[in-house]
């Protein structure tokens, strides 16, 4: 019997950033018209600029625009949009909306609203495949009026307490004593009820050391399915994946074996059509437990696109049309090692703590044949209402120790400037030799303990400031309007050399040059001279010549800061100015936001004698919670904020005295 098939005309891409660009690029190519849809803030982004057409949602916060569900499929009506992708996160899992987009007579690309019911209940999901005879770790629902301390007591510590809709992190919480428990399931419930709008959570064994294995499946309406073996996605913070790769370096050909046909096993119990991905942990000896079906595709599904050279999201187009899949089983097989590191505006040495801002230097790599699938360009600004991903970083390669080095170069020669990011500490976990041995388990991060940002050794630092000293001078030649032809610095007598000063972190550098008479300059720093020739500069790209030695910079200026890009990577240079500002005002024992957001609570009142460590504000910011706590035993002076206000960075929230001593 022939397949119906319908093809898609127009796409509405209900979603935004890096997955938006993303599943418009496979739509484009294939000769469908996309829509997209966008917040206030994302006006100007560039998934918007790039779609054929754009619709406002009139709103700010995600309940108001991405998590909306009359004002997108509102959005695809006025669009005449045919089919609707919903790429990861925000509504991608909702079976409700699902059902609406199909009620509506428009194609959702991905599982049908009752297998996304099914698999979106982490809970319902693990009784499942219980009964699928797939293995599962212990796990007790948290239901009202029960009693939880002694459910926890059951499973054993450490104990995971974990949302049972959404994922990306959000509403977990590890707690390794009796003593953290309540406060935990307090605060997964919260974060949970606000990122998914449902607050049920459970309890369920956690397993310090295990690996993090996913396996890839895709299905068509005619009842093919395939998996697409294994990404390997244990190197986490929060619980959130920041390096991903395909295969893995702990799975051989018996074990892949295994874990594919369990995961087919299961996509075939739930009758599973589109993309999804069948999520273990695997312990010792090969065991392997079932953690939950995403039934959607995956922030890392590029590693997998890389590895087996298909395109998933065409599939997954292919399948919404009534098409069969382009490829059974016996057509694919691993091709060389993939990587993916994700770049998040966050600062890996405050806790990894969002970071976010605008970005003044974008220009993504050429070095290692890097794709990067991004969300910005310069001049994008990750805001306090989205998750802070800038980009995701891929690498494919013969071998998964050229894949490693390949996206350390492509990741370290990225210019990126403007914020914080964990570009740095994603260059140092790849470099690691525990990471290049395969050594990564779960707690890899606090195991191996990669250095959270690069060292900075001295001559570095000379170096870029050179080379902000003379892109300086070259440019104010360049602006003077008169004797244009005078080299820098030319006096008709001797004259003092001139001089600069810079703040690289805690580094100072103070400079002393002079311009000499074939053209050059004399640099001295430290006591030591230095020759310094001028290839270019004055247009930011500056190429000299440093005792010899040919260096190249990129450098921008922005106020009194100067962003530069180097060989090994990007410093920030603050240029000391010739008198203290007078503005500067020390807060004494305050405690400041770390970053913008919403206080979700207040537990301290002034007059309350806290200990160091004692819990005083909860933040929310970035879909996350964060929680202020004391840094030292004392007396609150006073609380100046209040729950529901909307602080900005470094906004004094509490102000603290010593305790009297008795």
């Amino acid at each position: 019997m022939a397949h119906v098939i319908q093809p898609i005309s127009r796409l509405l891409v209900a979603n935004r950033g890096e997955i938006a660009r993303r599943i418009n690029r496979t739509a484009r190519a294939m000769g469908i018209s996309t829509v997209t849809i966008y917040a206030d803030g994302d006006a100007n982004a560039p998934f918007v600029l790039e779609a054929d057409s754009a619709i406002a949602l009139q709103g700010k916060s995600t309940g108001e625009t991405y998590l909306n569900v009359a004002k997108v499929l509102d959005a695809a009506q006025r669009s005449g949009a045919d089919a609707i992708h919903p790429g990861y996160g925000f509504l991608s899992e909702n079976q409700a909306f699902a059902q609406a987009v199909i009620d509506a007579g428009v194609k959702w690309l991905g599982p049908s609203p009752e297998v996304i019911g099914l698999m979106g209940d982490k809970l319902s999901a693990k009784r499942l495949m219980d009964e699928a005879g797939v293995p599962t770790l212990p796990g007790i629902e948290i239901s009202e009026g029960m009693d939880v301390i002694a459910a926890a007591a059951d499973i054993g510590y450490p104990v995971l307490v974990k949302a049972s809709a959404g994922g990306g992190g959000r509403g977990m919480r590890v707690v390794e004593a009796e003593a953290d428990l309540l406060a935990a399931v307090e605060s997964a419930k919260r974060e949970a009820g606000t990122s998914f709008g449902d607050d049920t959570v459970f309890l369920e064994k956690w397993l310090a050391t295990s690996r993090h294995i996913e396996i890839q499946i895709l299905g068509d309406n005619h009842g093919n399915l395939v998996h697409c073996y294994e990404r390997e996605c244990s190197i986490q913070r929060r619980h959130q994946k920041i390096i991903e790769e395909a295969p893995s370096p702990a799975v051989n050909d018996a074990l892949r074996a295994r874990m594919g046909d369990a995961a087919i096993a299961a996509a075939r119990k739930l009758g599973y059509a589109s993309a999804g991905t069948v999520e273990f942990l695997l312990g010792d000896n090969d065991d392997f437990y079932f953690l939950e079906v995403n039934a959607r595709l995956q922030v890392e599904h590029p590693v997998t696109e890389e590895i087996i050279g298909k395109d998933l999201v065409r599939e997954q187009i292919r399948v919404a049309e009534g098409e069969t899949l382009s490829f059974t089983q016996e057509d694919i097989s691993i091709s060389g090692h993939a990587i993916e590191a994700r770049l998040y505006a966050e600062n890996p040495a405050k806790g990894f703590l969002p970071s976010p801002g605008p970005i003044l230097v974008w220009k993504p790599s050429t070095a290692g044949g890097a794709r990067f699938d991004s969300g910005v360009e310069a001049g994008s600004e990750i805001s306090t209402q989205f998750d802070p991903m800038i980009a995701k970083v891929i690498v494919h390669a013969p071998t998964r120790r050229e894949a490693a080095g390949r996206l350390a170069r492509a990741l370290e020669t990225t210019a990126i400037a403007g914020l914080n990011t964990n570009r740095d500490f994603l260059v140092t976990t790849l470099r690691t030799p525990e990471y290049l041995a395969g050594d990564t388990t779960t707690d890899f991060i606090e195991r191996v303990k990669p250095a959270l940002q690069r060292t900075l050794d001295r001559s570095e630092c000379i170096h870029t400031a050179i080379a902000v000293a003379m892109e300086a001078q070259a440019a104010r030649r360049a602006a003077a309007n008169v004797l244009k032809t005078l080299p820098s610095g030319w006096r008709n007598s001797t004259m003092p050399m001139q001089s600069a000063t810079y703040l690289i972190g805690k580094e100072e550098i103070t400079l002393a040059y002079q311009s000499q008479r074939d053209g050059s300059f004399k640099v001295i720093c430290d006591d030591t001279a230095h020759a310094v020739s001028i290839h270019q500069a004055g247009n930011g790209a500056v190429d000299l010549a440093l005792d010899g030695q040919r260096i190249q910079f990129d450098v921008q200026q922005h106020g009194m800061q100067w962003l530069v890009h180097g060989d090994n990577g990007d410093l920030v240079l603050n240029e000391a100015p010739r008198y203290p500002d007078p503005r500067g005002v020390d807060t004494g024992g305050g405690l400041t936001a770390p970053m913008p957001g919403a206080v979700l609570a207040t537990e301290i009142s002034a007059g309350a004698s806290v200990s160091k460590g004692d819990l005083l504000v909860i933040l929310e910011a970035m879909k996350m919670e964060h929680r202020i706590v004391a840094p030292r035993d004392g007396v609150v002076e006073q609380v100046h904020v209040s729950v529901g206000d909307q602080v900005d960075n470094a906004q004094l929230l509490v102000t603290m005295t010593e305790e009297d001593s008795p």
